[in-house]
């Protein structure tokens, strides 16, 4: 009778067992999918507040970076940092504002031309670009059609479609540009603020990890700023360099718009990969007005500065601070590119090497439990 009572005691306990695993279970599923609706929905400001800690990563490393040779309080560091990133960006508009507006105005016109100019080649060696048209089936107010004896005045209500459509562009280019400029100064914003008392944002980040997580979590936090820290100096000396190799080359073969040729190819060079492409193509695009030696010039410039950044900046700077397989990299840019536009793609080297340092270091964890 006794051990029948045991044994009913013991299905009890494994049916509560059971019950109780079922429910954990289902809440961190639900949780979980609310994780994943919460990160889709926001993404964008998700992407925004990331981009600020980028830039108070790259502030405060600037700042630990000064620390070596002058012995002052982190807030007067990271003020003599920031007044002197402000003289110089300051210096750069002042000197070199009107000459950059008018290099970005002939840029812009030089590469529409040459696209045209692209278009009507491959139409004249029977290669289908329908897809460049970009609603060029419609015909404008006012135009003549075949079997009109001339053109037409347009009708009341072709002429408030027209200035409706006119004010509709306007209203989505200045929501834009505000959209544009408000999200400059969020992440402004947040990198100054960040970076001016990291320790206190820090400290309340490990503070919501329960307490018997906190000293993992502490170490994962800190391995996270390190790595993004050396990432982020590196990735700043390999963009100077495209910048510079690019703008110095251009000018040399005498492509017009060099200076600012060099900027986006330097800027660019923060995205790997496809970011090399895009600024490869503009400059070939841009040196096309110059001529077929100019291009093909160009373009063998353009296929140096790539195997600088690959094969000699990449593996000595920045395989000291990051190393993620191309293969990876690509793929999880594509994937980010493609779900949340151009700030997952943008971002899709430091938010991998996040995960990354989280899988080295509970892989690390694990080994020592196998031994």
């Amino acid at each position: 009778m006794v051990d029948v009572a045991v044994s009913d005691e013991e299905r009890l306990q494994a049916r509560n067992d059971l019950a109780w695993a079922i429910a954990v279970g289902g809440v961190g599923t639900v949780l979980f999918a609310s994780l994943l609706a919460f990160a889709w929905f926001f993404a964008a400001t998700l992407f925004l507040i990331f981009a600020g800690i980028l830039l108070a990563v790259a502030l405060n490393a600037t700042t630990s970076q000064l620390g070596r040779f002058i012995a002052l309080p982190h807030p007067v560091r990271l003020g003599m940092v920031c007044v002197v990133l402000a003289a110089l960006f300051s210096g750069v508009i002042f000197l070199g504002g009107a000459t950059i507006a008018n290099e970005s105005a002939a840029l812009s016109d030089t590469i529409k031309s040459q696209l045209v100019n692209v278009k009507a080649f491959l139409d004249k060696n029977g290669i289908d670009t329908s897809y460049f048209e970009l609603g060029g089936g419609q015909s404008e107010p006012g135009s003549t059609t075949p079997g009109s004896s001339g053109p037409r005045l347009p009708s009341p209500s072709a002429l408030a479609s027209s200035g409706g459509a006119i004010v509709s562009q306007t209203f989505k280019l200045l929501l834009g540009t505000v959209s544009a400029v408000g999200n400059f100064f969020i992440v402004l914003f947040l990198g100054l603020a960040f970076a001016a008392q990291p320790r206190i944002y820090r400290n309340g980040l490990l503070f919501m990890v329960p307490a018997r997580h906190r000293d993992r979590a502490t170490v994962i936090v800190d391995r996270i700023g390190d790595t993004l820290e050396r990432w982020l100096i590196a990735q700043i000396i390999t963009m100077f360099a495209v910048f510079a190799v690019t703008w110095i080359g251009l000018a040399i073969i005498g492509i017009p718009g060099a200076f600012i040729l060099g900027i986006q190819a330097g800027l660019l060079a923060f995205i790997p990969t496809v970011g090399a492409l895009i600024a490869g193509l503009i400059v070939v695009l841009a040196s096309l007005a110059s001529g077929w030696i100019a291009a093909l010039s160009a373009l063998l410039l353009f296929l140096g500065v790539h195997a600088l950044e690959s094969y000699v900046l990449t593996p000595i700077i920045q395989r000291q601070a990051l190393d993620i397989p191309p293969a990876t990299l690509f793929s999880f840019q594509i994937l980010l590119g493609v779900v949340f536009g151009i700030w997952g793609l943008a971002l899709a080297l430091p938010l991998i090497a996040v995960v990354k340092v989280m899988i080295d270091y509970f892989k690390a964890d694990e080994s020592p439990a196998r031994a």
